[in-house]
């Protein structure tokens, strides 16, 4: 789905929205890495996405360049809910409005209800990006405890301290 930015420093640019392809793998996973901020899986896990999720997942090009990538999946036990695991925004193409376009992509694709998410508490981004779907959709949004810091491996075992992950409920979503 071309369309030009709404930004005039960057008008003419195309922007497409589709769902990733194997090809697209490596690229996921260097955006991802790019960001500095968020847990990094391995290249195979971004290929294993692009086979076994992309009708619920979406990458945005900006004139033909991986800019940005959304990684969902309808949950097994609730497939109404679609889980949003990581929203990534390459440096370069940022203020382009990519991750709310690219959520509001893959929301209408998927068909679910509701949607979750989970978001550390010092992430006022996502949060931002996640409380204005929900005003999109004139609905709310939730904030519950989820995965507590005790869940996580220590700092010893992996090098890194990783914060709790709130979970954040959209619903109900409204249909496209």
């Amino acid at each position: 789905m071309p369309d030009s930015a709404d930004n005039p420093a960057h008008s003419g640019e195309e922007i497409e929205l589709r769902a990733p392809v194997l090809s697209d793998g490596a690229a996921l996973w260097r955006i991802a890495e790019g960001t500095g901020v968020l847990d990094v899986n391995t290249p195979y896990a971004y290929l294993l996405w692009t086979r076994d999720f992309a009708a619920t997942s979406v990458i945005a090009l900006v004139d033909g360049r991986p800019a940005g990538f959304i990684s969902g999946y309808l949950r097994p036990s609730d497939p109404q809910t679609l889980f949003i695991w990581q929203v990534a925004v390459d440096s370069e193409f940022r203020g382009r409005r990519l991750a709310s376009r690219m959520l509001a992509d893959v929301v209408a694709r998927s068909g679910a209800c509701r949607l979750e998410t989970t978001i550390t508490a010092d992430n006022a981004a996502s949060i931002a990006l996640f409380t204005g779907l929900a005003r999109d959709h004139d609905t709310e949004i939730t904030r519950s405890d989820l995965f507590t810091e005790d869940l996580f491996p220590t700092q010893q075992e992996t090098g890194e301290h990783h914060a709790a992950e709130d979970l954040y409920t959209v619903e109900p979503l409204r249909s496209s």
